[in-house]
């Protein structure tokens, strides 16, 4: 099947720059919309909707953080990237209070931009997944109830989950069999990403892996550096 395109907003005043990113983007399978100056990008902004911007930050008539702020206003999720050949420390703090997602130094290589694109991306679509509201999953021989907090093995009698638990369990359960970023997790149950709470979710799932243990068929893998996968075999793959 062939999935839909995602749409970048390439916001370049160097005309030959932009042509050439546009195009390189396009043979990576984006759809890509070119504006010239801030002002052009910010007509061409309200007039679609995109998955993506990218922004040079020294434009004519309307910088990359004025037009970056006016987006924000619009729509508060959709990523941002900065372009700029700045490389002072000012500029990147002052690009990321603007609200941008991340930000690359010219000359960049095009594949580190493809990657940061990529891990965009995939955050903005785990995150879109989180808020589905889906509360009943079927994981193996568990049987999951995310709004009473109740997990029940075959015909035994259900665990009540503490809160912590079941929001895991259930965030983990919506990416079954793929991968689960840890950041995700943190922010979105614990509201904060840092060391303590890191181990502290590092506690949950050790909890949570005893009582899948009963089930041969799930797992919990921790994928280092990235986050977890709830693993459910089928029966046959024993």
């Amino acid at each position: 099947m062939e999935t839909e395109k995602k749409k970048i907003l390439l916001v370049e005043d160097d005309p030959n720059f932009g042509i050439v990113l546009k195009d390189y983007l396009n043979m990576n399978d984006f759809d890509v919309v070119l504006a010239k100056n801030g002002m052009e990008g910010f007509e061409k902004f309200k007039k679609d909707n995109y998955d993506v911007c990218i922004l040079d930050v020294m434009m004519p008539y309307k910088d990359g953080f004025t037009l970056a702020k006016e987006i924000r206003e619009k729509n508060e999720n959709v990523p941002i990237i900065f372009l700029t050949a700045k490389t002072m420390k000012e500029d990147v703090l002052k690009g990321y209070k603007a609200g941008a997602d991340d930000y690359l130094n010219k000359p960049f290589d095009s594949e580190v931009l493809l990657m940061k694109l990529k891990a965009i991306l995939q955050r903005k679509a785990s995150s879109s997944l989180a808020d589905s509201k889906q509360f009943e999953f079927e994981i193996g021989n568990f049987h999951l109830n995310s709004k009473l907090r109740f997990l029940k093995y075959k015909d035994e009698e259900p665990i009540k989950l503490s809160p912590k638990e079941n929001e895991l369990l259930r965030l983990l359960a919506l990416h079954e069999n793929d991968l689960m970023p840890r950041e995700l997790a943190l922010t979105k149950i614990w509201r904060d990403d840092n060391y303590f709470t890191s181990r502290s979710m590092d506690v949950y799932i050790a909890k949570l892996r005893k009582y899948l243990k009963k089930d041969d068929l799930v797992e919990i893998l921790n994928i280092h550096g990235e986050g977890f996968r709830l693993v459910v075999k089928a029966e046959n793959e024993q």
